[in-house]
């Protein structure tokens, strides 16, 4: 009989969801610095576009559903920068995994050797 040990690498399984903002602006603003956005800036004939980019255009990441993605631990200390700037605002949850799927390491690592 042969049995193979084979150990993951860390990541952690973020989850959040809003508590309460003063306003739709604040809101905005969250989501904003959290996804990035689009800014259209028109002038005369023409317009311009911009890609302003969020913490998680920085930071590799896998979506599991709206509120809810994967980083690898390496990652970890940034995002929950990110997040106690705004927990007065948004309940958040870090939970720690272990990931074997190489496929999903190499998005969680953005294309660096494993």
């Amino acid at each position: 009989m042969r049995i193979d040990i084979r150990r993951g690498r860390e990541a952690f399984i973020i989850t959040f969801h809003s508590k309460s903002f003063d306003s739709g602006y604040e809101r905005s603003k969250f989501f904003k610095e959290l996804h990035g956005w689009k800014q259209i800036i028109p002038k005369e004939e023409k317009s311009y576009e911009y890609r302003r980019k969020g913490v998680l255009d920085e930071v590799p990441h896998v979506k599991i559903a709206d509120s809810v993605f994967m980083i690898a631990a390496e990652h970890m200390k940034r995002m929950e920068e990110f997040f106690r700037q705004w927990e007065d605002n948004v309940e958040f949850e870090m939970t720690e995994i272990m990931i074997r799927n190489q496929r999903i390491m190499k998005k969680l690592l953005a294309e660096e050797d494993i």
